[in-house]
């Protein structure tokens, strides 16, 4: 990419000082000998109209300083060569002061009003010329694909336009404005500055640097939702306070780079997000293919190791030892394989949820007689309010919930412990909670315990995959409500969840 910008400095001065006196001068000199032959012929009048016509041309070609010169001069030689008695000073006429007065005076106003139009037009070509620079940035900007892209094209504009050295500094960790790490350090930079600037959202300006190896402007890069760094300047040794035109053309520069670098950053936002969805997609398709090829090969082994329980005559006890082993694992694995089936439809959203209103206790009981083997060391308390409302939800999918929160609970519960079911009304839910007495969730696992193949520090040991809460969370979340986990004050683990209580609708009673 071309991050090159024509230069806009003013118009190089065609005539050094000692060269535009000298020929003002000479202007004045030749509009004297051009005048002098017409003498006869011309009014004075018509003569001062030829002197104030040289200070015209003097004050566009040369600038207001000729201008005066040009205005001084022309009466000087006008007294002398034209008022009589000519070749002195004196006048004869005192009315001819008041001419001299309205020459010099008509001069200096003219010579003023050209070269302020004159420098006015330069300025305005300057600007167009300025705005023109940063149209081409902004152009350049917008097709910028990285930070390096962003650096080179601010660098390149202050070097072009003011003869300047820049510097980004993008937030650290920490927040604090860092070198980027594809700058070069064409200056130092003062820390302070840095932040005060990026911290206050203001231009920074510190004149005692100006001219330093220091950079003595700092303008944050201001975007639409936050600022997104801070570029510095260093100006040349010979420039000892900015000009306010200047500061105004960086801080346009500062914003142009500021929306480039938060394009770009939600550019990157966009791409990793796109990333992980594809390999989540990808993850769930191979989980989803494998569980498929693996459950009925599954499914025959488990029958298969049970069929070895009624061959006649009975096998031996080591040989019915081993069938009660297969069969305990591979149901285990096809467990397994129906967790990572479950999952892999939730992610994929291919889940039908077939909503009806039912009790929350009909689930609770089919969920605890499912899995009556698992509790067997751990008595279930079940403690439901009687005006508990009716809830709209999917059975099949909630039993499994509870399933899988009530095994995680018995798996790490201390044998003989109760193992707690309550709910309650809160607000436009109704929350309900699966308590152990176990020893409870490691404080840094609670946000991740509910990803996929995530499991906490306190469960080493323990069978599991990682699965169970992973696959409760998205029910749950497919039925509107929200999941988490805590610890309870008096010992043990707690996971609640949330269901919409919605409006039941009103059962009418049966006419006897």
């Amino acid at each position: 990419m071309n991050s090159e910008s024509p230069a806009v400095t003013p118009p190089p001065e065609r005539f050094k000082p000692w060269q535009r006196t000298l020929l003002t001068v000479l202007a004045c000199a030749t509009t004297t000998l051009v005048a002098t032959p017409l003498l006869g012929y011309l009014d004075l009048a018509n003569i001062v109209m030829l002197f104030l016509l040289t200070v015209l041309l003097v004050a566009i070609s040369f600038g207001r300083g000729s201008a005066v010169l040009a205005s001084i001069l022309g009466v000087l030689l006008f007294d002398i060569f034209f008022v009589p008695p000519r070749f002195s000073l004196a006048v004869e006429n005192i009315q001819y002061l008041v001419t001299f007065a309205v020459m010099l005076i008509t001069g200096l106003i003219t010579g003023q009003l050209a070269a302020g139009l004159k420098q006015k037009a330069r300025e305005a070509q300057m600007r167009e010329q300025r705005t023109q620079a940063l149209y081409d940035a902004a152009r350049q900007l917008a097709g910028a694909l990285t930070q390096a892209q962003v650096v080179d094209i601010a660098r390149s504009f202050t070097q072009a336009q003011l003869d300047a050295q820049s510097l980004i500094l993008l937030p650290d960790e920490h927040g604090h404005p860092t070198l980027a790490a594809s700058a070069v350090p064409a200056c130092k930079v003062n820390p302070l500055l840095a932040n005060i600037a990026q911290d206050s959202g203001k231009t920074v300006r510190n004149h005692e640097m100006s001219g330093s190896s220091y950079a003595a402007l700092y303008l944050p890069l201001r975007a639409s939702m936050r600022t997104r760094g801070v570029l510095a300047i260093a100006f040349p040794a010979e420039v000892v306070s900015v000009p306010d035109e200047h500061v105004a053309l960086l801080e346009a520069l500062a914003s142009l780079i500021g929306i480039a670098l938060e394009r770009l950053h939600y550019v990157d936002v966009a791409q990793s997000t796109q990333f992980k969805m594809l390999a989540e997609r990808l993850r769930s398709s191979i989980l989803s293919a494998l569980s498929h090829d693996l459950r009925t090969p599954l499914t025959a082994l488990v029958g298969l190791a049970d069929s070895l329980f009624l061959i006649k005559p009975a096998l031996p006890d080591t040989a019915l030892e081993t069938a009660q082993s297969m069969h305990e694992q591979a149901a285990r694995l096809a467990n397994l394989v129906g967790n990572l089936l479950d999952m892999a439809r939730l992610n994929a959203g291919e889940i039908n949820l077939r909503r009806e209103w039912q009790p929350l206790e009909e689930v609770i009981g089919a969920s605890i007689k499912l899995i009556e083997s698992a509790l067997a060391a751990h008595p279930v308390k079940v403690s439901l309010p009687p005006d508990l409302p009716l809830l709209e939800f999917d059975a099949v999918l909630l039993e499994r919930v509870f399933c899988n929160l009530l095994e995680n609970a018995a798996k790490y519960a201390p044998p003989n412990t109760n193992l707690e079911i309550t709910a309650q009304p809160a607000g436009e839910f109704v929350e309900v909670a699966i308590s152990d007495r176990g020893p409870g969730f490691a404080e840094t696992d609670n946000d991740r315990l509910f990803d996929m193949f995530v499991r906490g520090d306190s469960v080493a040991g323990k069978p599991g995959t990682g699965l169970g809460l992973a696959i409760c969370r998205a029910i749950i979340e497919v039925h509107g409500g929200t999941i988490r986990a805590t610890n309870r004050p008096e010992g043990g683990a707690c996971v609640s969840f949330t269901l919409p209580r919605g409006t039941p609708p009103v059962l009418e009673e049966e006419s006897v």
